[in-house]
């Protein structure tokens, strides 16, 4: 019998946005979700659809080679880490996601109608979620608890692609040091 087993087909998976939405935004110091099934607080703003592309997370590790006198490499250690989650966001005129990417006071709506001021003031920080579907109907969540959007890419205006934010979530640090959690439910029977 073979010691290395070739993998279980059965764990590759896909993700792709839940019916009831995918990407959701809470102010700082709202309770975070703990698993991948239960309901969002109230509290927790829907952003709308999301590109074809869907979610990237980046984690990127920095490093640095601890030397012995002779200069062979003797250790490695981590100095650094950062981890992003880039989107792009195709509903322009959801309100709750053109106040996470020009902030809370420079987008106001009445009666429907719609006014941005551009500025340099932040992007504000507060909860991400990010739910999907995997394979065998599996929830999967991801928490960001202290994310800001932090680039955002060229706005095109064409008639045949619609306008979208192309923004990029800094996952920043938690009070635990940690800055991201993913839970991924049971699969459906």
């Amino acid at each position: 019998m073979p010691t290395n087993s070739p993998g279980t087909t059965a764990n590759v998976t896909t993700g792709k946005r839940r019916v009831d939405g995918g990407v959701y935004f809470a102010v700082a110091g709202t309770t975070l979700p703990t698993d991948a099934t239960t309901a969002l607080a109230a509290a927790f703003k829907p952003l709308g659809y999301v590109s074809e592309d869907g979610v990237t997370n980046s984690l990127s590790k920095e490093t640095a080679e601890i030397k012995e006198w002779g200069g062979d490499t003797v250790d490695t250690v981590l100095t650094g880490q950062t981890d992003t989650f880039s989107l792009k966001f195709i509903e322009s005129f959801n309100v709750d996601t053109l106040k996470c990417i020009y902030g809370t006071s420079n987008v106001t709506e009445s009666s429907g109608a719609i006014s941005i001021t551009v500025n340099a003031a932040d992007a504000p920080s507060g909860v991400y979620v990010i739910d999907m579907i995997q394979r065998g109907g599996r929830m999967k969540r991801i928490v960001i608890p202290n994310g800001k959007i932090t680039e955002l890419g060229d706005i095109v205006y064409k008639a045949d692609e619609a306008v979208g934010y192309d923004c990029t979530i800094a996952a920043n640090l938690d009070a635990s040091g940690n800055t991201h959690y993913e839970y991924i439910g049971a699969a459906s029977t």
